[in-house]
């Protein structure tokens, strides 16, 4: 009985450092690098494998930039939808869901200016 409750207690610490530790291998990225979210950053996001639950940090001048959450279709158009989740903080952290991430300035003409990214999570 004892060895029985030892089994099960290891069996559940276990557990908890395996869930634990998939959040504690999510990395974190600042869109544009040093030079933060502004016009030509489209294309910044080539090249890396981001996964699910992985950060995207929106680092630019509150007032004149924001970021939008979008569809593939308002990302090919740069237009916002009116329910579209819009971040304006300057200091914007996006969690990546698995799959496909669209994400534009809002502000007119600024995604028709390279602000924007496409960035898939495995």
């Amino acid at each position: 009985m004892m060895f029985e409750r030892n089994s099960i207690f290891v069996g559940i610490v276990f557990l908890s450092i395996l869930l634990c530790s998939n959040s504690a291998l999510a990395a974190s990225y600042t869109v544009g690098d040093a030079s933060g979210w502004k016009f030509n950053v489209a294309g910044w996001e080539n090249g890396k494998n981001f996964k699910a639950g992985d950060t995207l940090v929106f680092k630019y001048n509150p007032g004149s930039h924001n970021v939008v959450v979008v569809d593939k279709s308002s990302y090919d158009s740069c237009s916002v939808p009116s329910n579209a989740k819009t971040f304006t903080s300057g200091n914007d952290q996006i969690t990546l869901a698995k799959g496909p991430n669209y994400l534009i300035c809002g502000f007119p003409g600024h995604c028709g200016n390279g602000m924007k990214i496409a960035a898939n999570a495995a």
